[in-house]
């Protein structure tokens, strides 16, 4: 197969975001991205074509691909793409092979320039063979694509049941009843905070990074192993839950419970009341939760957990969240093993 050479600047247009003030909107239904994901809805958009999206300043290490019209912030450039040479989501799947940090030539923030990105260059074959390998990865990604949806609508509906249950006690007309008590998150696990540094990750690693960040990473090597609670002790506080072994950023709080059965009860427990966990958080100018915050945490349940049906739901609900998880890993391997060898023709799919 022939692969014509293009610079980037040949292929598409590099375009700087703008400052999202003027459209964000509680009442918008246009998505506004910047470096690190969806930050809002906008009531109208800065273009409404399939688009590489490259981070200007902060977060450029990964693109990301849009297909329906958005807005992006001034840190994040869009491109228009000249479709007569290149499939915008084939040009996605060839960026996101290259290391964009090698060509940061920010000082303290990361950035990008636009001179730089214009002198990239892609080995592009023609449209039906671009056509070809979109459909042998496409699939893959909209699988991974749904089996996430169907996690976050479980989880959603796991959220509600245990807010009705445990919060509202709506199944007792908004009373705690008698046979309840006051328990403290530390009668169920201990609290231990994660050791390594963030230079532990690595892109080819075989266990599960847990950071502050809501993207996992990976890394060669693991310290626990068990069904445990993540919560990020700063930044971007948020829980995750995760049974097999694992590595821990030393901001992560580890929570692995000392009955296993009550793991994805307790995730929903912080989940649900994060909020009120953080309102303590100490620090100026970057907050953090402490040791104490979760230890203290308090909530109301059953005096008899061990025959409270409710409970055993969380956990076959996470255990089929967890199953999903297990595929798109699985999925997202083997689509990462087929990219290179599809983008240089070393796969021949004519």
């Amino acid at each position: 197969m022939k692969f014509d050479v293009f610079s980037l600047g040949e292929i598409a247009k590099i375009r700087y975001g703008k400052n999202q003030k003027n459209v964000q909107s509680d009442n918008g239904d246009i998505p506004i991205y910047g470096t690190g994901g969806l930050m809002g809805y906008a009531s109208r958009s800065l273009y409404n074509y399939p688009s590489v999206l490259i981070g200007r300043k902060g977060t450029i290490n990964k693109v990301r691909y849009v297909d329906h019209p958005f807005w992006t912030v001034d840190t994040l450039f869009y491109t228009e793409v000249n479709e007569e040479l290149v499939i915008p989501k084939y040009l996605y799947y060839l960026m996101s092979l290259l290391d964009l940090d090698s060509y940061n030539e920010g000082t303290t923030i990361p950035s990008l320039r636009t001179e730089t990105l214009n002198r990239l260059e892609f080995g592009i074959p023609d449209l039906d063979y671009q056509e070809k390998v979109l459909s042998m990865l496409e699939p893959i990604d909209k699988k991974i694509k749904l089996n996430n949806e169907v996690n976050k609508n479980l989880e959603e509906q796991a959220q509600a049941i245990f807010k009705s249950w445990f919060v509202d006690f709506e199944p007792f007309n908004g009373n705690i009843p008698p046979d309840w008590k006051e328990y403290k998150l530390s009668e169920f696990l201990p609290v231990i905070t994660g050791k390594k540094n963030a230079n532990v990750s690595s892109i080819s690693g075989l266990y599960p990074f847990f950071s502050c960040s809501q993207n996992l990473s990976w890394t060669d090597d693991y310290s626990f192993e068990g069904s445990a609670i993540l919560v990020a002790g700063n930044g971007d506080f948020n829980a995750k839950f995760y049974n097999g072994k694992f590595e821990a950023y030393q901001r992560t709080y580890v929570l692995i419970p000392y009955n296993e059965k009550y793991t994805a009860w307790l995730y929903y427990a912080i989940k649900q009341n994060l909020k009120k966990i953080t309102l303590a958080a100490r620090g100026s100018v970057i907050k953090f939760i402490t040791k104490g915050n979760l230890e203290n945490f308090s909530f109301y349940a059953p005096r008899d957990l061990d025959n409270f049906y409710i409970i055993d739901n969380f956990d076959a609900t996470n255990n089929i969240i967890a199953s999903n998880r297990e595929e798109n890993i699985r999925l997202s391997m083997l689509r990462d093993t087929l990219l290179p060898k599809l983008m240089t023709g070393e796969l021949d799919v004519s």
